[in-house]
């Protein structure tokens, strides 16, 4: 990790700046794989999945047999862990179901609103170098919960043509079984334009690399919403005097074991922590199995030394991490404080691996400075919310006079004589 001490301000925006590719560069790549899915249909997809993830594939979707037999190859250790954390995630995301007020404006006029689930929902799972088991719980149980009627899922499958039999049993625990053999951008180009095996869904979800997020994005552009744009994972920790160096250095490895293109910060005001955590991240580095995918992370992370809390707590609002751990004193002043976070893990008994995997709140976060405009996923994110209205004669008696005021300012006479002409028949 490079080392900054004190920098001066004007620095910040190139210290922190994360590890891109050109995004146009990403979309024009996009553009070509959808226009061959439009075009060709599963031929492409299989084609694509010949050409990115180099296996044969007779068939996209995965079969009755492959989805009861995997079941069979997952531990019972495993399955109790799973079950866990399903517990945990769907009690967490039910407590987020809020009944709404019918509410009365101005007598005779009441308002409300509706959620209603969105019918249909496509899952990306990432599985190339980590099969994510634990994002179909992330994704699928919210979706569930929400009452979505049509919830795919696509995830790469191996040199062999299989998907990891704990993404399948963890699938098929939460009731979804329409599963397909897609990764990355061709996966994405599969739900948002629709094929001969794969349907089109209405919103995308789930993270993935740099190409999966530009096609998002590129989706996103053509109609088809998306939850976020969710792309390499990174983690910036605040610790002070009281942090535990080797808590420190295996909370960063986690999120640096991600993908090369992760990346981790840390912030601190005591220099002493800076060199503990250094020769703490070289100890566990040496028995850690994803060395070589940490290490390169690593050359684009960052140690940054602040004078003080206020100024720590700038660069964490100003970076936006996905990922937010306080390992700090005062972590009152960074709970009541921070504005830009995905999520924030307080205390040193609090890993970012709690959230991943079992806690109960949700892993799919905003990344790359989004997390100062969005939220990560939650049972929000699989509904709509429809307004109602019902205006008595009382209340457009009262309403009308004004409505009819504002709509000849904005010179839209048929907005006004829309409620002239309820008023002349009810004589007002």
């Amino acid at each position: 990790m490079k080392i900054f001490k004190y920098p001066d301000k004007n620095l910040w925006p190139e210290i922190l700046k994360r590890p891109s590719k050109d995004f146009s560069e990403l979309e024009s790549i996009v553009q070509e794989v959808f226009e061959q899915i439009k075009n060709e249909g599963d031929k492409a997809l299989l084609n694509f999945t010949k050409k990115f993830d180099g296996v044969n594939l007779q068939e996209i979707e995965v079969s009755k047999e492959e989805i009861e037999n995997a079941e069979r190859l997952v531990s019972e250790q495993l399955k109790a862990a799973i079950q866990l954390a399903k517990n945990n995630i769907r009690k967490f995301h039910s407590s987020q179901a809020i009944k709404e007020e019918e509410i009365e404006t101005i007598e005779g006029v009441r308002c409300w609103r509706k959620a209603v689930p969105i019918d249909k929902v496509g899952l990306y799972i990432p599985g190339g170098t980590a099969p994510l088991f634990s994002t179909v719980l992330m994704l699928g149980i919210p979706a569930k919960i929400a009452g979505c009627k049509e919830i795919i899922l696509c995830t790469p499958p191996n040199v062999n043509g299989e998907i990891h039999p704990a993404i399948l049993y963890t699938a098929s625990l939460i009731g979804i079984n329409k599963i397909y053999k897609l990764g990355g951008t061709q996966a994405i180009g599969a739900m948002h334009l629709g094929t001969e095996c794969v349907p089109k869904v209405y919103k995308i979800f789930g993270p993935g690399n740099q190409y999966v997020t530009a096609a998002k994005q590129v989706a996103n552009k053509f109609g088809t919403a998306i939850d976020m744009p969710a792309g390499p994972s990174e983690v910036l920790i605040v610790a002070d005097q009281t942090a535990n160096p080797a808590y420190v250095a295996a909370d960063l490895l986690s999120q640096a074991e991600h993908g090369a293109d992760s990346q981790v910060l840390l912030i601190t005001y005591h220099e002493k922590l800076i060199e503990e955590v250094e020769k703490e991240l070289s100890k566990q580095l040496e028995v850690l199995p994803r060395r070589d995918i940490a290490n390169e992370a690593l050359e684009n992370s960052r140690t940054i030394l602040v004078k003080d809390q206020e100024e720590a707590l700038e660069i964490i609002n100003e970076y936006a991490p996905e990922h937010l751990i306080v390992s700090n004193e005062d972590e009152n002043f960074f709970v009541e404080h921070v504005k830009n976070a995905g999520s924030v893990f307080l205390g040193n008994y609090t890993p970012e691996s709690a959230g991943d995997y079992a806690s109960g709140t949700n892993h799919t976060l905003p990344t790359n400075g989004f997390a100062k405009a969005y939220s990560g996923v939650s049972l929000d994110s699989f509904l709509k919310k429809i307004t109602f209205q019902r205006i008595s004669e009382q209340g457009i008696s009262k309403l009308g006079p004004a409505i009819e005021v504002m709509a000849e300012a904005e010179e839209l006479m048929a907005h006004k004589n829309a409620v002239s002409i309820r008023l002349k028949d009810l004589n007002f």
